[in-house]
């Protein structure tokens, strides 16, 4: 079943290694079928060296596995409520990267400051609120998931405009048109908080970039008249 996005997401998941985004086995991949009805996400804890694409899990929405002997990934009902409210995600990674979780430890926004943030990230990549007491020791991956949700209706944030999220003491999850896309703005949101931190600790005094410069570089992408790359 879903051979194909097995393999899609077992390759995914392998560039979460080649772009060094995952120690030991800190991340996961997972993607969603077109008709939105099953998932296929990484198996719990399985090292990256060993893993093969026949070990991906495939489960329907409620997070009950459909095709698979292994475990999915335990972040599972934090990516279902990623894909249950951002309609256009059909992709989902988190990681442990070094910097992003830099951020989230330090309970900080990434702000844009420059080009490279601007032409994925159209604005603050925000970071969460603290989750209670009763929620960690509740159902504390689905309330992730909640906390992500909520972060993004109380400021008003387009999910398909910012792509990422850095949950508070905890780190980043992002998504995409799929799992690679997912991976790529996982990259870039590890670049541009290195970034940040350097260039915060060069100018503690610094301001996000210009907003007609933020305008400039995301629309000129994304936009309604993009005119980056290649025409398909």
């Amino acid at each position: 079943m879903l051979e194909e996005l097995k393999k899609k997401v077992y390759e995914a998941n392998e560039m979460l290694v080649e772009y060094g985004l995952v120690t030991f086995t800190w991340g996961n991949v997972s993607e969603i079928t077109p008709d939105r009805k099953y998932i296929v996400i990484k198996p719990s804890g399985v090292d990256y060296k060993t893993m093969k694409p026949e070990d991906m899990v495939v489960t329907d929405m409620d997070g009950n596995i459909v095709e698979g002997d292994l475990k999915p990934s335990s972040d599972l009902p934090t990516h279902l409520v990623i894909y249950r409210n951002f309609k256009n995600a059909g992709g989902v990674v988190h990681t442990h990267s070094t910097m992003a979780v830099a951020y989230a430890q330090a309970r900080r926004d990434i702000i844009p400051l420059g080009t490279t943030h601007a032409d994925t990230f159209y604005g603050n990549i925000p970071c969460t609120r603290l989750m209670t007491p009763e929620e960690i020791g509740g159902h504390y991956e689905k309330e992730t998931g909640n906390v992500i949700v909520e972060e993004f209706d109380r400021r008003g944030i387009n999910p398909d405009e910012i792509p990422g999220v850095i949950v508070a003491n905890h780190g980043p999850f992002t998504w995409g048109k799929d799992g690679k896309d997912a991976v790529e703005h996982s990259v870039i949101l590890e670049e541009v908080a290195k970034m940040n931190y350097y260039a915060e600790t060069l100018n503690q005094n610094i301001e996000p970039m210009q907003k007609e410069l933020l305008d400039k570089h995301y629309l000129r992408k994304h936009g309604a008249n993009a005119y980056y790359g290649q025409k398909k």
